[in-house]
């Protein structure tokens, strides 16, 4: 199998783009919603988002050969204006470590130690992929969680995602 960081450099964009239609679609709601356990995996809404943040955060740190301890706790994020900003900086420096990459590095096993203090190995390729796909099943659960509260919802379907960009691409077209 070939594989190249471009694609999985587009396999983030469209997680990040993914992640800001889940943060836009609770931006409305007060921390009274946020907050309510819904007796989800995650109780809340924003445990749900503190929990896809701190686990891309985890698996960055990771990739950078530090092992954290645990994943942020809700308690040490005030609201989710600072979780969506913590989101913003993991996102800054994921591209920034993305672009550091060759293809080759993504055939290369990557150790880490789990939050259970055991160590494990997989080639950078499969735990990349791992991270995209564990935001979109958390990503889905913020569906679950919106419509319990009888709140809009919004897709976050990986097609859509093209379908936006070969819209913005046709009208900067149509625009020169």
């Amino acid at each position: 199998m070939t594989l190249s960081i471009a694609y999985f450099e587009e396999l983030y964009a469209y997680n990040d783009w993914a992640n800001d239609r889940a943060f836009g679609a609770v931006r409305s709601l007060g921390p009274d919603l946020l907050s309510r356990d819904l007796g989800n995996s995650f109780a809340s809404l924003l445990d749900t988002f503190v929990h896809l943040v701190g686990a891309e955060w985890i698996w960055l740190e990771r990739w950078h050969g530090r092992w954290p301890p645990a994943l942020p706790k809700t308690s040490e994020f005030g609201d989710l204006g600072i979780v969506r900003a913590r989101a913003d900086q993991v996102r800054h420096d994921r591209e920034k470590w993305l672009a550091s990459l060759r293809d080759e590095d993504l055939q290369k096993n990557v150790r880490y130690k789990n939050l259970r203090g055991k160590f494990y190995a997989y080639p950078l390729w499969q735990q990349l992929a791992h991270v995209v796909n564990h935001s979109t099943y958390h990503r889905g659960q913020v569906t679950t969680l919106l419509r319990q509260l009888g709140a809009p919802v919004v897709s976050t379907d990986f097609l859509l995602y093209y379908d936006e960009l070969n819209e913005q691409q046709r009208s900067a077209t149509v625009g020169e």
